[in-house]
């Protein structure tokens, strides 16, 4: 059961079916995908990930997730996009519950070779969507050129600047979300 705070807007499934648009081609898709997370991500990119994101939460309260999927679930594919399923595991993980409403999710999927970022409203607030946009469009084009580690890793220091823009420097030892990536078949 996910819950909600005042200030934050959680992606249950009523919230998701109303904005679903159904894909048979989408399914297809992502069930014939073989799943390809690990291949692209040894256990040195994720090391060097979970690093860029200990680096980039320093000096801020902001919390970073990155969370790196192969395929949507079949059984989600038909009626769900990538952007939905960033909603979903923003949700699911609980990058909403920090402190400060300051949790950032980095949703990258393999299968569509598409790249969401998930905001907290206490963050969505003092930024602009283009900002975001820019993040997504410099990670995608790293990604274009098979640069895996180092898109996912510049992205997630941009992100990282983003928050140091916003939040008054703090010295934070608190971390309140897991700095390695979560991978998803």
């Amino acid at each position: 059961m996910v819950t909600k705070t005042d200030t934050t807007e959680i992606v249950t499934q009523p919230k998701l079916e109303e904005k679903t648009s159904h894909s048979l081609k989408r399914w297809f898709k992502h069930f014939f995908y073989m799943p390809a997370s690990k291949r692209y991500f040894s256990r040195e990119d994720q090391n060097a990930i979970a690093q860029a994101v200990q680096q980039a939460e320093q000096g801020h309260v902001g919390e970073i997730q990155v969370v790196i999927e192969g395929h949507i679930p079949c059984q989600q594919a038909y009626s769900q996009d990538t952007c939905l399923r960033a909603r979903q595991l923003f949700a699911e993980l609980g990058v909403w519950d920090t402190e400060y409403n300051s949790g950032v999710l980095l949703y990258l999927n393999l299968c569509e070779r598409t790249v969401e970022i998930v905001i907290d409203r206490g963050i969505k607030q003092a930024t602009e969507q283009h900002t975001w946009d820019e993040i997504c469009q410099q990670i995608t084009a790293g990604l274009k050129q098979q640069q895996y580690r180092e898109a996912v890793v510049e992205g997630v220091l941009s992100i990282g600047q983003v928050l140091n823009s916003f939040y008054v420097y703090q010295v934070i030892d608190d971390n309140e979300i897991e700095n390695r990536p979560i991978i998803l078949n």
